[in-house]
């Protein structure tokens, strides 16, 4: 996705969710580099069940290396014909590739500014896009930062209908190993997104 305007001030919670959000955006866009994998083994979790996973993570990632990052992202995305998962929000909701739920997504883009970078070729409605699109209404990438009832509406129409069953996918997929602890991380982080989001009064 291209940057279309100046991040505005967000509070530190904020941030770190958008921080999340691009994260797991960058892990599921391309196989991860040895700075990735580096960046990924020097994490730091707390107590609590996501901060457990994030921990979990950072100790398979440092035993990883870039080649074997790279078969098992191929394993699970690329394959031979196709991976052994497909990220796309109209798989999931539809069982096809390329359906309604793109052509929703693609209409709600327009009016948030959010364009496809002309150097990405995958459809808009792969989870690595979304995750990127997630954290830049919530910095304000793409225009000002969008209100907690603009990203609720966002993820309520285009994650979260899909994205857990996805994570979870991914955490007992086949060929799983470090994209195993990158699913548990990315369900338990959107279970207490969506419990933030129900909590969430209407706002303007």
């Amino acid at each position: 996705m291209t940057n279309t305007a100046q991040a505005r001030e967000i509070s530190d919670e904020d941030r770190l969710r958008a921080d999340l959000y691009d994260f797991l955006g960058a892990l599921l866009a391309r196989p991860p580099n040895q700075a990735l994998l580096a960046q990924t083994a020097a994490l730091e979790g707390d107590s609590s069940p996501l901060g457990k996973a994030i921990d979990q993570l950072a100790r398979v990632a440092a035993v990883q290396t870039a080649k074997a990052a790279e078969a098992e992202f191929n394993l699970l995305f690329i394959g031979l014909g196709r991976g052994e998962l497909l990220p796309y929000a109209s798989y999931y909701m539809t069982g096809f590739l390329n359906e309604r739920p793109l052509a929703l997504l693609r209409n709600d883009m327009l009016p948030l500014r959010i364009t496809r970078s002309p150097s990405v070729f995958e459809p808009e409605d792969n989870i690595a896009a979304l995750m990127e699109m997630m954290a830049g209404l919530i910095t304000g990438k793409f225009s000002a930062p969008a209100t907690l009832q603009a990203q609720k509406t966002f993820w309520n129409k285009h994650i979260g209908p899909w994205a857990r069953h996805f994570y979870s996918d991914l955490e007992s997929a086949r060929n799983s190993v470090l994209y195993a602890s990158v699913g548990t991380v990315g369900r338990l982080f959107l279970e207490i997104e969506r419990e933030a989001f129900r909590m969430t009064a209407t706002q303007t």
